[in-house]
């Protein structure tokens, strides 16, 4: 008789319990029909593609666009005793070859597989002599034409349905606003596909937006509330990216940098430490991270503004994988919008994808500066509403006043308007406050009548002021010119004083503890505490041998769990969640020992 859903999800992976709707999902499947899957990063989406490969005969297909991404993929099942393997550019010939061979024998449960290498002839012909259990394609959002991660060849895998009618097809992402859904249904014919979303919601990160003063001494403060922590810092160019891991190394903190401007072994190399080793930071551009699939990242900070909601999410979604506490914490100024807008205006796209692109970044410039929970910007642009009064984001913890700001606004549109709309902020502001520096003087903007007007408010307060008439749309950044600010139509009411302003006030943020590794042991007992560590001692050695990373053998919450537990046979740490048949007969003896000898230093000391 067949094995169950459940009884497989308990012996090879270790759970003993579905989440959400992966039951569903699995069943629909493994029955042979196509679905659709959207569910936040870190919601078990593999699970609905794995667990169907090992219900169904043959092997599965899995489209997958990163090769890091396969390779950790790969290791964590072998660890289950799944048979998986990859195909990419990392394999020499005779290597290729062998994993072919295994799929033709059926020797493989689960192969690995990027797009280009899919739609080649010579692998097209090399499935049609294999046993087929099901196509699985990861990253599903990568097909939209309009999206941040857009891989042309996605567009081309309608070749699986047309080709292989007959076998089922899953797609699945954790990023898509429902134009991308729609899309991907679409290109992918995946119309008539069964659609499963979940919740975009991920309850245990912490959202929090600062406004940018001094980025590399903010950033620092945050990290410090972070010690030995695993996180990913971005930047918005390659220079910022080596500055501020330069800046984070010399004090003291192991960051190491990553963007297309390294060599391919530098940045390999870095990747490997950051995903192989304890408390590496990375500091990267968006080159970095599609598909990392390590679970304990405790915080994504961004020193710069994101393109898009959709980014900041998916960037964000790559804390807390494991469920455990954890921070998106982001920086920006209205330098940052100024810069994005320029960057919009010099690409060469066309209008239409411009004008798409203005928007996305309007659309994360208002979640920035919105005084509602976090979460319900957040997930309202993923057609998902939130009640709000989330508790876990700096607008719950610390609610933000709005105040009148009409005067001060008319008389900042003022100045916009009488220096001949082509200046930045910073220049305005000086005029505003009565600055006689070289430059105001230089155009004779000391003899004009808003000179000194707004002496009332410090050069802080004026920044604020002048980043939400941008993001409010009563200013606009001129970014064809220089990134001076000029009026937008919507201003006229504001200085004719037919409409009023309220804007939000400024606050001084108060520190907060992180999500730090003593939070990671603080609902542990003393004596359970020394047994944690030497579990962890004992997953960094049996990790190091395998050459695979720390997670792969376990969780934080199953080493959390077994020394709660203190099992003291294979019966009892077996049926600790996280541990598999595969990783109880692999590891039983050497935890087991751990724990008696932890047991006993403790019973020594008394």
């Amino acid at each position: 008789m067949k094995e169950s859903p459940e009884a497989l999800l308990r012996r090879v992976f270790g759970h003993a319990a579905f989440r959400g709707e992966q039951a569903a999902i699995v069943d629909h499947i493994a029955g042979g029909q196509d679905a659709l899957v959207l569910m936040p990063t870190g919601g078990g989406k593999s699970l609905c593609y794995q667990l169907p490969a090992l219900l169904r005969e043959g092997t599965a297909i899995v489209v997958s666009p990163l090769i890091a991404l396969m390779q950790d993929q790969v290791d964590a099942l072998r660890q289950l005793g799944v048979r998986a393997a990859c195909l990419n550019s990392t394999l020499d010939a005779e290597a290729a070859q062998a994993v072919e061979r295994q799929l033709l024998a059926g020797e493989l449960d689960l192969l690995y597989v990027a797009p280009e290498r899919l739609l080649t002839a010579r692998f097209m012909s090399l499935l049609d002599r294999a046993r087929l259990a099901l196509f699985a394609i990861d990253e599903a959002h990568c097909v939209s034409q309009w999206g941040h991660d857009f891989r042309p060849e996605y567009r081309e895998l309608t070749v699986l349905h047309e080709r292989w009618p007959d076998v089922p097809r899953i797609a699945l992402t954790a990023t898509a606003d429902p134009p991308t859904q729609r899309e991907i249904a679409e290109r992918l014919q995946l119309q008539d596909a069964r659609r499963f979303v979940n919740s975009f919601d991920r309850p245990n990160i912490r959202y929090t937006v600062v406004h940018k003063e001094n980025a590399k001494r903010q950033l620092l403060d945050f990290l410090q509330a972070h010690p030995g922590a695993a996180g990913i810092v971005y930047c918005l160019s390659r220079r910022k990216v080596d500055e501020t891991a330069q800046f984070l190394a010399a004090q003291g903190i192991d960051a190491l940098p990553y963007h297309a401007g390294l060599d391919a072994a530098t940045r390999a190399a870095n990747q490997r430490r950051f995903l192989r080793e304890e408390g590496v930071v990375m500091v990267a551009t968006i080159a970095f991270g599609m598909g990392i699939d390590k679970p304990d990242v405790r915080f994504v900070a961004h020193v710069d503004l994101p393109k898009s909601i959709e980014g900041y999410y998916q960037e964000t979604g790559r804390a807390g994988r494991d469920g455990e506490p954890s921070d998106a914490w982001m920086c920006y100024g209205l330098g940052d919008l100024v810069l994005l807008r320029q960057m919009i205006e010099q690409s060469e796209s066309g209008p239409e994808r411009k004008r798409l692109e203005h928007r996305k970044l309007d659309a994360l410039v208002g979640y920035c500066e919105s005084m509602r929970c976090r979460r319900q910007g957040l997930l309202a642009n993923f057609g998902e509403s939130h009640p709000g009064a989330c508790g876990n984001c700096d607008n719950c913890l610390q609610p933000p006043e709005a105040w009148d700001a009409t005067e001060p606004a008319r008389k900042a549109l003022s100045c916009v308007y009488r220096t001949g709309q082509r200046f930045g902020a910073a220049h305005l502001i000086d005029v505003l406050r009565g600055g006689d520096g070289e430059r105001v003087r230089q155009f004779g903007h000391d003899r004009l009548g808003v000179h000194g007007i707004g002496t009332e408010l410090d050069a802080r307060t004026w920044r604020g002021v002048f980043r939400q008439l941008v993001a409010h749309g009563l200013l606009e950044v001129d970014a064809e010119g220089h990134g001076g600010l000029r009026l937008a139509e919507a201003s006229r009411a504001v200085l004719r004083g037919e409409q009023p302003v309220m804007l939000r006030k400024p606050v001084a943020r108060r520190a907060r503890a992180g999500t730090t590794r003593g939070e990671a042991v603080a609902d542990l007992a003393p004596a359970d505490v020394a047994a944690f560590e030497a579990l962890r001692e004992l997953r960094a050695r049996l990790a190091r041998e395998q050459n695979v990373p720390a997670y792969v053998v376990f969780h934080d919450s199953t080493l959390r769990a077994i020394a709660r537990e203190r099992p003291t046979d294979r019966d009892a740490l077996g049926r600790v969640e996280g541990i598999g048949a595969a990783k109880l007969e692999r590891y039983a003896d050497a935890v087991l020992e751990v724990l008696r000898d932890a047991d006993a230093t403790v019973a020594s000391a008394h």
